[in-house]
């Protein structure tokens, strides 16, 4: 969607909304860390920029079909090249499931051992953040929310001037007494 879709501030939505899956899928093979580090720095820090840029350019939506039809069969071929690509890497690179026969014994072994008095990756993180760093944290978050007023500040339009009106009847009844004259003039 980052690419198909034709209004550039969606296009950057779903840019972020990608980085959040990828850092979903990072919770999931336990990387918190790293998970963090997508958010803090390609959430908060790139696809921001990114949509401030495209909110101050103020760029116009384009009707692109027509492009769209003419790319369609190239696209669609590269698309197929790609995913039947990374089927067969998958299918040789990854094993089967070694209890997928025998079900009962799924995950049946748990080590109790390592889970006792262990904390997770974020947990320790927070507490260091929370404890030790908690002004410079607040500072960076206060530089943040001033980063985002000077974009929305950046992006407002503040021409108040009034439309001028013309009034054909005080143009047409001029007189020469009424002129102002200059220097050059006299």
């Amino acid at each position: 969607m980052v690419i198909t879709v034709q209004n550039s501030i969606y296009s950057v939505l779903f840019l972020v909304l990608s980085f959040v899956s990828a850092t979903i899928i990072l919770f999931l093979l336990e990387c918190e860390f790293i998970a963090l580090l997508f958010i803090i720095i390609y959430v908060g820090a790139i696809a921001v920029l990114f949509l401030f840029v495209v909110m101050m350019l103020n760029i116009k939506a384009i009707n692109l079909t027509k492009d769209t039809v003419k790319y369609f069969p190239f696209g669609s071929f590269i698309g197929a090249v790609f995913l039947i690509e990374i089927i067969l890497i998958v299918f040789k690179n990854f094993e089967a499931n070694p209890y997928h026969q025998n079900f009962f014994l799924f995950n049946s072994y748990q080590n109790w051992y390592n889970k006792l008095d262990s904390l997770t990756e974020v947990e320790i993180i927070g507490q260091i953040i929370y404890t030790h760093y908690v002004l410079q944290f607040l500072i960076a978050g206060l530089i943040l929310f001033l980063a985002v007023i000077g974009a929305v500040v950046l992006t407002m339009n503040f021409s108040h001037k009034k439309s001028k009106n013309q009034m054909s009847f005080k143009q047409l009844s001029r007189k020469y007494e009424n002129v102002v004259l200059t220097r050059n003039n006299v």
